[in-house]
């Protein structure tokens, strides 16, 4: 990939939290060319995770070239960076920049370690929902790259139509299996232990029963747990239904759904875009539909982003910032790292350039009716609860409510303390 300069300015300045940051048609020292050109210096230590590091090396190169500024790239496990930079980032001795998920945001505003990101006009360029996904109690803190969400896989030759409601899918995918054409009605990887709520949350939203209130802005008010009200009671009482029925099976992980699907045994299979290319590649005739509602609402997935931050402790926010914004925001940048992990990008123009690929353009479709994962601090605490207790309810361990009502009440102690 060869990154070429780019016309910008920069005004604003190097506030008390964070830096301004505003594009123009062309280059400070050209005809029309806006303010004078701030001056870049010293270094960047970016932690970065072994996919995209590659990517990197060529942004860091040219920037360097073009800014005068090195960058030192730092590969680390991706699911060791949030805790490393929150122990490292306070003692002077961390990144100016990490790459890392959306999710992790609260806890990192909440350790004081992140800087907010001004992204100004520049936040219109991208998709709502990663833009949404990046902020936290009203203000920008990451550049994003990637959306990715689940949707409904379909066996065209076991299923020719999309259901239009999840009683629809149950109906048609038993009968499959009735008639000999299927092994099972419908398959997502679930834990014997933990069942896995993100797979199961779109089902649980369309009865109206998010994980907390969800705000006018489309933000998460984590004082409100939402779990608990009508709408969660009914999804518990259909998740003992389901698996009563085995259109649930707690025994049935991700590795195991995703081969007895390629197989060719299920006409449906709720899962994310990380698993087409086996699904593919397994000569699958496949279709990429919408969720189908269980509850009669929307059955709107978590998405997912991931992006880059900047250290509060970074001793070069400007140079951090200008990195993030003019560099990783750009075209090629986001459609390479999309090529290597195979997530969409979050930068509209790639992400309509990539929508060329059917796949990228279904699995975006139905993205856009989807939710940021929660990204407060509370949410920590709810994982443990909810996928424990919805593996108890799928398996007849108890009165499927009764349950429910135990861990909306566990969960909310663990929150208010």
């Amino acid at each position: 990939m060869k990154v070429t300069s780019r016309s910008f300015t920069i005004t604003g300045a190097l506030a008390m939290s964070a830096i301004v940051l505003a594009g123009c048609t062309a280059p400070a020292g050209e005809p029309g060319g806006g303010s004078e050109e701030p001056q870049f210096e010293g270094s960047l230590t970016v932690w970065v995770d072994a996919d995209r590091a590659g990517v990197l090396e060529d942004v860091a190169a040219a920037f360097e070239d073009e800014r005068g500024v090195s960058v030192e790239l730092v590969t680390k496990d991706f699911g060791a960076i949030r805790d490393e930079f929150i122990t490292q980032a306070p003692t002077g001795n961390g990144p100016d920049i990490i790459v890392g998920a959306h999710d992790w945001l609260g806890k990192l505003v909440q350790n004081g370690v992140v800087a907010p990101l001004e992204l100004g006009d520049k936040a219109s360029e991208f998709q709502d929902v990663a833009v949404t996904a990046m902020s936290y109690e009203g203000q920008t803190y990451g550049l994003p790259y990637s959306v990715e969400n689940i949707a409904l896989v379909r066996n065209v030759d076991i299923a020719p139509e999309a259901p239009e409601t999840f009683d629809d899918l149950i109906a048609a995918g038993q009968a499959a299996v009735a008639e000999g054409a299927a092994e099972y009605p419908f398959l997502v990887g679930l834990d014997p232990t933990a069942a896995d709520p993100y797979h199961l949350y779109p089902l649980q939203a369309s009865f109206g029963a998010p994980v907390f209130e969800i705000t006018a802005d489309g933000t998460y008010d984590p004082t409100t747990l939402a779990l608990g009200n009508e709408g969660g009671e009914a999804f518990a009482v259909k998740l003992r239904e389901w698996g009563q029925a085995g259109i649930l099976n707690t025994n049935i992980s991700g590795d195991i759904a995703r081969e007895e699907f390629v197989a060719g045994k299920s006409g449906y299979f709720l899962t994310g875009p990380w698993n087409i290319p086996a699904i593919s590649e397994g000569g699958i005739n496949y279709a990429i539909d919408p969720i189908p509602t269980a509850g009669g609402e929307t059955a709107t997935p978590f998405v997912g982003v991931q992006g880059f931050y900047v250290s509060s402790e970074s001793e070069n926010q400007l140079a951090a910032n200008e990195f993030l914004v003019n560099y990783i925001g750009t075209d090629e940048v986001q459609t390479a790292l999309y090529e290597v992990g195979g997530r969409a990008p979050a930068l509209l123009s790639a992400f309509e350039a990539a929508q060329s690929d059917a796949d990228v353009a279904a699995f975006g479709a139905v993205g856009a009716e989807g939710v940021p994962m929660p990204n407060v601090p509370a949410m920590d605490v709810v994982w443990s609860d909810w996928g424990s207790t919805e593996v108890a309810i799928i398996n007849g361990q108890g009165d499927p409510v009764e349950l429910w009502r135990a861990m909306v009440e566990s969960i909310q102690s663990k929150i208010t303390g």
